[in-house]
């Protein structure tokens, strides 16, 4: 195994990161916002959620070397993800016509979330709702955003 395998495997392994846990994201349109890791899929890429309904982050996959890990852990208990699968990320395949009408068109056509994917947020989201309102403050820890200041030493924070 090459040094530099070695050290993303031991590196990935010691962020002892467990189902709901609270990670901060570091990039992406969603940087900055608070989630909840709801699984790991089989490549090692993070399963994470906001909920939608606390701070509007869907179920999204991110890679871990985009996250910070806080200390906050949210007791989830059994949580059932059996309908996120692999193919819960895959695109819908687009039509490729070619030509002057497809070019005008291209913008048009808004795509609608399909309903499993609607109803695979709404379970999972009711799940972690249950246990974010055991604890008063969890909800508007949740919905706040993370943000450097210009004193703020990130290498000294406790997170």
């Amino acid at each position: 195994m090459p040094k530099q395998a070695k050290l993303r495997s031991s590196l990935e392994d010691a962020n002892g990161l467990k189902v709901g846990t609270v990670l901060i994201l570091l990039a992406g349109r969603f940087r900055g916002r608070r989630v909840v890791l709801v699984a790991r899929d089989a490549k090692g890429a993070l399963i994470v959620t906001g909920p939608y309904k606390v701070n509007g982050v869907p179920i999204r996959r991110v890679d871990p070397a985009y996250v910070i890990a806080t200390s906050t852990q949210i007791d989830l208990g059994k949580l059932d993800t059996s309908a996120i699968t692999k193919d819960f990320f895959a695109r819908a395949k687009a039509d490729k016509k070619k030509g002057e009408e497809a070019f005008f068109k291209k913008g048009e056509g808004k795509t609608e979330l399909p309903e499993s994917k609607k109803k695979a947020q709404a379970t999972v989201d009711d799940q972690i709702l249950k246990a974010v309102s055991k604890n008063a403050d969890m909800a508007k820890y949740l919905a706040a955003t993370f943000t450097l200041r210009d004193r703020d030493v990130p290498h000294a924070m406790k997170f």
